[in-house]
């Protein structure tokens, strides 16, 4: 069924009102080269029933699989059941960007929470209230580093891939130049990285844990880019700094994240959350907002937007950030689920992670042909060799509904293992891995 956007009489009163004779009229600013010159392919119009139909077939399409055992940046933890209904409020749900900071007392006080459970995940001084991922947050980051003279990142190729394509889509726009460090035994060598330290470096990037799954020094690393007058970014999982040392104690100037893992489901890959920390010298440079707590008039306690340097809605075109839309639902979402758990809730889950990625490296390592690639301290991912290729493994474990390891290579899989997986489910990972050789 059609439905007619505007008749024919409708249309020729709107050109009237214009003083134009033709609809084409209406396009005489924009260059001939740049039109599409033909009708837009699209099927016609359907009911709103017809189209609920259509994309619930769609999402039959979908895989959803009971057993995860990837990880490589998007993670699978228990979310309490509370999360979701409190952050699914229509108070939440509709809030938008406060530009008329004090009638929007409670979703300042929402970013406000926010910032401060981040700040001390991190060990830092301040956090904005967010930016759209962890990608985007580390790429963020760089820019706050980058000074006139000083135009050449440091970064390791431990790093996620897909973080190093947003760096370098970044550094491309600033003129500036992306120096990788090489890595020794799946870590970051640092003394490859201190012969690469130049007076034009601006910052070093690491993350901890890095790609590989395995724990960065650091401190080694903080010290060696402190005594160059180099700044460190660290971007880290949040889940392991339940355990860890923070980026602030181990002497980071900025830290960074993907913050999907606290409180946000998979989703199909989105949309996530990049939170952001400082130290206090750096604070005017961060992205985002800054939310403040002070007092009215009477004294009680309230919030204000207490800095947003560089927001386009203040700044216009001199801003270099854009952070708009209502991602502070997002990190709401990570402050409910903190909350929920609580200091030792979280500390509880990220040791029930550690526990069970170590039963399952050693199930794993045990069996004929598989081996762990590296040597060193890992918190929930580890990378396995493997006796045959990892495509044919993860297309036996697909027929098992697992979804099987990140595969570096041909015969290398990275494994994931979170507080959601359980015993019974990586003894049949392992059973299924001495089946697949036969």
């Amino acid at each position: 069924m059609n439905y007619i956007v505007n008749t024919a009489e409708e249309q020729q009163e709107m050109l009237k009102a214009l003083r134009l004779e033709h609809i084409e009229d209406l396009y005489d600013g924009i260059p001939s080269g740049a039109r599409l010159n033909r009708d837009l392919n699209l099927p016609h119009g359907i009911t709103e029933f017809e189209a609920a139909d259509h994309m619930k077939k769609l999402a039959g399409m979908n895989r959803i699989y009971p057993t995860i055992f990837r990880g490589a940046g998007a993670y699978r933890h228990l979310i309490p059941a509370a999360v979701k209904h409190i952050t699914s409020l229509s108070g939440y749900v509709t809030a938008y960007t406060p530009y008329q900071a004090e009638l929007s007392q409670g979703i300042l006080q929402g970013m406000f929470e926010y910032q401060t459970m981040i700040a001390d995940l991190t060990g830092m001084d301040a956090a904005n209230a967010s930016v759209y991922d962890g990608a985007e947050a580390a790429a963020e980051a760089m820019i706050m580093c980058l000074e006139i003279h000083k135009n050449k990142i440091l970064v390791s190729e431990t790093i996620c891939p897909e973080v190093l394509a947003v760096l370098h889509t970044y550094a491309h726009a600033k003129d500036a130049e992306i120096v990788m460090i090489p890595s020794l035994d799946g870590q970051t060598d640092i003394e490859k990285m201190k012969q690469l330290l130049t007076d034009e470096t601006a910052c070093v990037y690491t993350e901890q844990p890095n790609f590989n799954g395995l724990i960065e020094d650091v401190r080694a690393i903080a010290d060696a880019a402190h005594a160059q007058k180099v700044k460190v970014i660290t971007g880290v999982n949040p889940t392991a700094m339940a355990l860890l040392k923070t980026p602030g104690e181990c002497g980071s100037d900025i830290a960074v994240g993907e913050g999907q893992s606290l409180g946000l489901d998979l989703s199909f890959g989105g949309p996530y959350c990049g939170f952001m920390a400082t130290r206090t010298a750096m604070m005017r440079k961060l992205p985002g907002r800054i939310v403040g707590q002070t007092s009215d008039r009477h004294g009680k306690r309230c919030f204000v937007l207490t800095l947003q340097a560089r927001e386009q809605h203040i700044r216009r075109e001199k801003a270099s950030s854009s952070i708009c839309s209502n991602q502070a639902l997002c990190a709401f979402r990570n402050s409910v689920y903190l909350a929920s758990l609580g200091k030792n809730g979280f500390v509880e889950m990220a040791q029930n992670c550690v526990t069970l990625a170590h039963y399952a490296a050693e199930k794993i390592a045990a069996v004929d042909g598989y081996s762990l690639v590296y040597p060193g301290e890992f918190f929930m991912e580890f990378a396995v060799h493997t006796p045959i290729g990892v495509s044919k493994i993860n297309a036996m474990l697909h027929e098992h509904d697992i979804l099987g390891g990140y595969q570096i290579d041909d015969q290398t899989m990275l494994m994931c293992v979170t507080e959601a997986n359980t015993a019974a489910e990586i003894d049949k990972l392992v059973s299924l891995l001495k089946e697949v050789q036969v």
